[in-house]
């Protein structure tokens, strides 16, 4: 019980650095990937679907996003 409750603590505190250092769609795709909007994390074929993009341009905002966050957190 106390586990989730600081599970979904974090995960506001992630969902909220996101919005405050990514562009909406690098966000988004971060969160559909990795489940960060607690549904199941989705693989880059199906958000490519969804966003009607192509599965490697899901992948380069994917890795840019990550790496935007890599740098702030330095």
């Amino acid at each position: 019980m106390l586990e989730e409750i600081d599970f979904k603590f974090k995960l506001a505190e992630v969902n909220k650095k996101m919005k405050e250092i990514l562009r909406n769609r690098e966000r988004i795709i971060l969160e559909l990937r990795f489940g960060l909007n607690g549904k199941k994390p989705r693989t880059q074929n199906e958000i490519a679907k969804q966003l009607k993009i192509s599965r490697s341009y899901v992948s380069r905002i994917e890795n840019k996003a990550l790496e935007i966050i890599k740098m702030k957190n330095k």
